[in-house]
């Protein structure tokens, strides 16, 4: 097939130029040009070509295939020309770069040749240090394995040696500082080798037992004969007990410990005589104490001196010397004796300078130095016990002897007692030396101080009950005094229940409440039964009233509030005042009062006409002429009846008040009367009322 018309036909229709006719055409092309040559792939060489823009632009252009070959194999021969020439003209350049090339490679081989050397001297040196990292580290093993040992073994060599210098002080030394150092290092190797099961099975300690062995006899020995000389140097007479124990007795403390740990029955025999001293010297000195504050004691009371006994009675049974002692005051009254409250935690009497001084105390006194003393040793000794024992227990087993020593003579005492502030007071200072063992956290004497608070209170209701008694069953007919002034039992029962009220202030105790109660119960109705033995009802009531003001008056005086007993008695007071004006104002005005009484306040016109003058006029007239010297005469007799002066003049202040209130409705009455204005001339004024009333208050 001829070539040519293929292309004259792609000329001819280059206006329907398709890319299917010139891939046809091609092969056709071809086809012509050689039979031998497969077409296989070319489809796929032409569908890659379709979206070449070069391919696609030479199309359009409608250059014509063979042409445009022909003059892409020029300029191909044409560039391969050049590229000829230039390798010519860069043969001499080409032939240096081939020489240097060549000596490069020379080089890098000798340079391979050297790294491959240093590469083989590497790997042999890395297996070097493998191998010694492997040594080092089993050699390190070793290391530390023979230092356990070496440690261990060096423990045990000097936990079971005994050096000669250890011996020769356990042996020869004195019992110091040094001492109780050596006894603490024998302790450990003698703890060591009873502890250690596997020291049990070691040669070594065949060799060292015996000799530790005798070290310990050796130094229980000796220690215990320098504790039991410490122990008998207490015994010592006028020895500072407390001084001993903190700076001789603790600083051998160790040798205790070591006696516990390694000798428990020589520990226990000097435990006991411990024991044995300190029960021993304590007991003699509370002995001692208890025989010098015996001479500085006050009696107060004795079984006689009650509420409701007849002063008179009891005179005769006592010295003058002793009468002395028991004032009014100290037996009945707190007055002073309150101030040993204050001074609760003061140090105790010192006996022979309070007898030097010829000084003499009520027995709360005595019993607070005592008890003040007691907790004061009983802190001292129970701490000391504490650290040097170890041990509570053994203080009771000490203070067994100076507390049944304490116990008998308080016992004793209280057995003879009367004084029953004095035991409130002593029941006050049981609860603060309480408080101050509750504070310092010492529990040694609680049952004690109970037990002692415990015996206090039933001696104190004893005693209560006696002044109960006294005044329920007092014997009218002997204290009755034909006197309204105060009678002395009310001034004892008022001195009594402010003292017992201010000690019971602060602890609101409700038994000793009700015992007042009962109490004030018993005077009221013995002042009653007292009064009707007066013949005049007036001079019962002024006895009332004086009596009843004293009872208030003291309570106030004693700076408590009374309580329930001083509100009771300033209601019944108010009562007899109101009876008393009224009897006094019936002495002087009774006919007065008598008409004012039966004519209400309010009174109608109705009844006023039957009210005429002739009965008006003779009350107006009496009334004008004596009320100067009625209201003098009442002035005198306030005056001479009551004690109290401010009292009285409340009194007459009332009586006064009242009589011109009656006055008033008199006058009121007066003034509607028919005809009443005749009586104007003989009506007081008001005015003139008040100044008489003014008058005797300012003189009164």
């Amino acid at each position: 097939m001829e070539a040519v018309p293929a292309a004259e036909a792609l000329d001819g229709h280059k206006d329907r130029f398709d890319l299917g006719v010139f891939v046809g055409d091609l092969a056709l092309d071809e086809e012509v040009t050689s039979d031998d040559e497969s077409l296989e792939g070319l489809q796929q060489e032409l569908d890659d070509c379709k979206n070449d823009q070069e391919v696609a632009n030479i199309l359009a252009n409608g250059v014509k295939l063979r042409e445009y070959t022909k003059g892409v194999e020029n300029n191909i021969r044409q560039i391969e020309l050049d590229s000829i020439q230039d390798y010519i003209k860069e043969s001499e350049n080409l032939v240096s770069l081939h020489d240097q090339i060549i000596d490069c490679d020379n080089i890098l081989s000798q340079m391979e040749t050297v790294l491959t050397g240093f590469q083989t001297e590497i790997g042999s040196i890395s297996s070097e240090i493998k191998v010694l990292q492997e040594k080092s580290m089993d050699m390190g093993l070793k290391l530390k394995n023979r230092k356990a040992a070496e440690s261990k073994l060096s423990k045990f060599v000097e936990d079971i040696i005994v050096p000669p210098r250890m011996i020769g002080i356990i042996v020869d030394g004195e019992v110091n500082d040094e001492y109780m150092k050596t006894l603490e290092t024998l302790s450990k190797k003698i703890k060591f080798i009873d502890a250690d099961p596997m020291v049990k099975s070691s040669k070594a300690l065949k060799d060292v037992q015996p000799e530790v062995e005798r070290l310990r006899q050796k130094a229980v020995s000796k220690i215990f004969e320098f504790v039991i000389q410490k122990f008998y140097a207490l015994r010592k007479p006028k020895t500072n007990i407390q001084i001993l124990q903190q700076s001789v007795l603790l600083k051998y403390k160790y040798t205790i410990i070591f006696l516990k740990e390694h000798a428990k029955e020589i520990y226990a025999e000097v435990r006991v005589a411990y024991i044995d001293t300190m029960n021993k010297v304590l007991s003699a000195h509370f002995r001692a104490y208890i025989q010098a504050l015996e001479k500085l004691q006050m009696d107060i009371a004795t079984s006689t001196d009650l509420l409701g006994v007849e002063t008179r009675s009891t005179g005769f049974l006592f010295s003058i010397g002793k009468e002395s002692l028991k004032t009014r005051s100290s037996v009945f009254a707190l007055g002073e004796r309150i101030n040993i409250l204050k001074e609760i935690d003061q140090p105790a009497l010192i006996p022979h300078i309070a007898e030097a001084k010829s000084q003499k105390y009520p027995y709360e006194v005595l019993f607070r130095s005592l008890q003040k003393l007691l907790i004061d040793t009983a802190t001292s000794e129970y701490l000391f016990t504490d650290d040097f024992f170890g041990e509570e227990s053994i203080f009771h087993d000490i203070f067994a002897g100076p507390i049944q020593v304490v116990d008998e003579h308080f016992n004793a005492v209280l057995l003879n007692c009367y004084d029953a502030i004095g035991i409130m007071l002593m029941i006050r200072i049981i609860h603060q030396h309480q408080l101050i063992m509750f504070r310092r956290r010492i529990p040694c004497l609680d049952s004690y101080l109970d037990k002692v608070n415990m015996s206090l209170w039933p001696r104190f209701k004893m005693v209560f009950d006696l002044h109960l008694n006294s005044l329920r069953n007092a014997n009218i007919k002997t204290l009755w005094e034909d006197d309204v002034h105060p009678h002395y039992v009310t001034r004892r029962y008022a001195e009594f229940t402010a003292s017992l009220v201010h000690l019971n202030v602060e602890h609101g105790d409700g038994q000793l409440d009700l015992n007042l109660e009962r109490l004030r119960m018993a005077i009221e109705d013995l002042l009653v039964k007292l009064a009707k033995m007066f013949s005049k009802p007036k001079l019962q009531t002024i006895f009332l009233i004086n009596n009843y003001d004293l009872i208030i008056a003291i309570l106030k005086e004693a700076g408590t509030e009374g309580g329930k007993a001083q509100l009771y008695f300033e209601e019944v007071l108010k009562s007899n005042i109101a009876i008393y004006v009224e009897e006094l104002l019936q002495e002087h005005f009774s006919d007065l009062i008598r008409f004012v009484k039966t004519r209400p306040a309010d009174e109608t016109a109705t009844s006023s006409e039957k009210v005429g003058i002739p009965e008006v006029e003779p009350l107006v007239k009496d009334f004008a002429s004596r009320y100067k010297a009625a209201i003098e005469l009442m002035h005198k007799d306030v005056i001479t009846s009551f004690s109290n002066f401010l009292c009285g003049m409340e009194i007459l202040r009332a009586a006064l008040a009242q009589l011109l209130l009656y006055y008033t409705r008199l006058t009121e009455c007066a003034k509607r009367i028919n005809g009443g204005s005749a009586l104007n001339k003989d009506l007081v004024s008001i005015s003139s009322i008040l100044f008489e009333i003014k008058k005797y208050s300012r003189t009164f």
